[in-house]
């Protein structure tokens, strides 16, 4: 018994300590690029709101929470198979958050308080957008590359995605990354603005998954 137990708490130990250090990596983030152009030939997928999505999660000391934001529209031109330009919508007013049961008034303020001033300013600024800058691959993954705008900042991040293409639809998968919230002006809790938060901070760095779907137009 006392062995089992033993290798019980060992497992769990070695879980945690894998969950705090196994952070994705950080989206490669530099100044913007010009916008890439598709040739004629490229053919147009809409973006599918109803079936796309962007999750997040975000770090504090004390933990994590977890959510999701919606795309609101947007187009990719895509030649034989691979995304040639796009122009993507995100409607900042859908944030949510999912590891707080909806009934939890805990639910409501963390929601209102990541759209209010102190974070996302979503009455301000109520919607981000994502414009295709290019795509190549490099260490064997497919690196999607784009200005990200978000609160009147715009910076250029690439990341590792999967696509393909059946029939008319178009599906995109990326893997985990983050951004670093810093350099879109998003201050609250944040140790790159303020020296004097002791253990009050939040982290800089958001995870996101990016889920899309786009049908032929």
């Amino acid at each position: 018994m006392k062995t089992t137990f033993l290798k019980i708490t060992a497992l769990a130990a070695f879980v945690a300590f894998t969950s705090c250090n196994d952070k994705a990596k950080e989206a490669e983030t530099k100044d913007a690029e010009a916008a890439a152009v598709a040739e004629e030939t490229a053919v147009t997928f809409k973006a599918d709101a109803d079936n796309s999505s962007i999750m997040w999660k975000g770090f504090k000391p004390t933990g994590s929470h977890t959510g999701t934001i919606n795309v609101k529209e947007g187009t990719v031109a895509v030649n034989n198979g691979m995304i040639e330009s796009g122009n993507f919508t995100i409607d900042m007013g859908t944030i949510v958050v999912t590891d707080i049961p909806v009934d939890d008034e805990d639910n409501a303020k963390l929601q209102g308080h990541l759209s209010g001033p102190d974070f996302f300013d979503v009455q301000s600024h109520p919607t981000a957008t994502f414009e295709v800058t290019g795509l190549e691959t490099k260490d064997g993954k497919t690196m999607l590359s784009g200005n990200l705008t978000m609160k009147d900042e715009t910076n250029n991040i690439s990341f590792p995605v999967k696509t393909s293409v059946d029939g008319d639809t178009m599906t995109l998968r990326s893997e985990t990354f983050t951004i670093d919230r810093s350099k879109w002006n998003v201050k609250y809790g944040s140790k790159s603005f303020f020296d004097d938060l002791g253990d009050s901070f939040i982290n800089d760095e958001i995870e996101l998954t990016i889920n899309l779907v786009a049908n032929k137009a």
